[in-house]
Order: structure tokens, then C-alpha cells, then sequence
């Protein structure tokens, strides 16, 4: 079954991809953050406008919880989370798994940041996230948000470089 869904996943990242998705950019005008609510690994309400109230906000959508590439996102973020606190940076990741797989998820990789559930796909809806052809999952995307507006957006999100991609970005945030 892991084998099938990992083939469905790739047969549709391959779809996705001649989509023609551009490299991450920032966004001239910021554009206002989308507020939408959804629950995390454990059930509990997360409201995305509480977040962006707190500094900068970095939202992150993967595909399949416990995958190879979503594994080296998440990776990645939470090996720079320490780095990112000391910035104010809070991170958000999104994906269409239920709460219970993104727990297991959060708890075998040790991810200090929520995993938001988005069984219904109104968080992806209000990003505009497209979801992979034929499998219905989020396709791999990353953004800032400072004060409530988006400021970057990589549409070709890195797997195991996520980290250091939103480190550039806040490196021209802070000039």
C-alpha cells in the first residue's frame, strides 16, 4: 500500500510539474494573507491570522505526510526552527492528511510547528494551491508572510534547501 500511494504521488508530482510552476519569487505588491482556519496534528483550532499577528509567518504546504520529500521539508524547517525563533519566525505546515497521520508525522520527525489538516482543502483553496492531478494532494509550496501580507512566494517549493531558501528570504527582509 506505502509502494502504491508513493507511485500515485510521483505519477502526479510529474503531472504537476509540467504545469510550468516559476521559481519562488517576492510578491510586488504584498498581497494580503489569506485567513482561514483549520485544526493541527492534534484537533485543536489553528486561526492563520493569529499567527501573522505574531511576527512573520511562514506557511509551508507538502503533499503526504511521512514521505521521503515531505520528510526533508520538514525536516529542513525544523532543523532551523531554533534560528527562526530568535527572528520571531513562526512556521505553519499544511497538507490534506488527517490530524491523526500528521501526530504520527509530527511525533516520529519531532517537528516543533503545527501540521495543519486539511481534509476539506480550504486552507489550500484560500493559498491557491493547486492539488497534484489524480491524487488530490497539496502540491509543494512555501510562504512569508510579515504583517499580514505575503511577501514570498515559492511555488516550486525545495525539499531538504526549504530551510535555506526562507533564510535568504529573511536575510532581504531585514535590510
Amino acid at each position: 500500500m506505502k509502494y502504491t500511494i508513493a507511485i500515485l504521488v510521483t505519477v502526479g508530482l510529474m503531472l504537476a510539474v509540467s504545469h510550468a510552476f516559476a521559481k519562488g519569487e517576492f510578491v510586488k505588491p504584498p498581497y494580503d494573507a489569506p485567513v482561514v482556519s483549520s485544526v493541527d496534528q492534534d484537533g485543536k483550532a489553528i486561526n492563520f491570522a493569529d499567527y501573522y499577528k505574531e511576527g512573520i509567518t511562514v506557511v509551508y504546504f507538502y503533499p503526504k505526510a511521512d514521505t521521503p520529500g515531505c520528510t526533508k521539508q520538514g525536516c529542513s524547517l525544523r532543523d532551523a526552527n531554533d534560528e527562526f525563533k530568535t527572528k520571531g519566525v513562526k512556521v505553519l505546515g499544511v497538507s490534506v492528511d488527517k490530524p491523526e497521520a500528521n501526530k504520527k508525522f509530527q511525533e516520529k520527525f519531532h517537528f516543533p510547528f503545527p501540521l495543519v489538516s486539511d481534509t476539506e482543502g480550504k486552507v489550500l483553496e484560500a493559498f491557491k494551491v493547486a492539488k497534484i492531478p489524480v491524487v488530490g494532494l497539496a502540491t509543494r509550496q512555501a510562504f512569508v508572510i510579515k504583517n499580514g501580507k505575503v511577501v514570498w512566494h515559492d511555488a516550486k517549493a525545495s525539499t531538504e534547501k526549504q530551510a535555506d531558501d526562507i533564510k535568504e528570504v529573511l536575510k532581504e527582509l531585514s535590510k
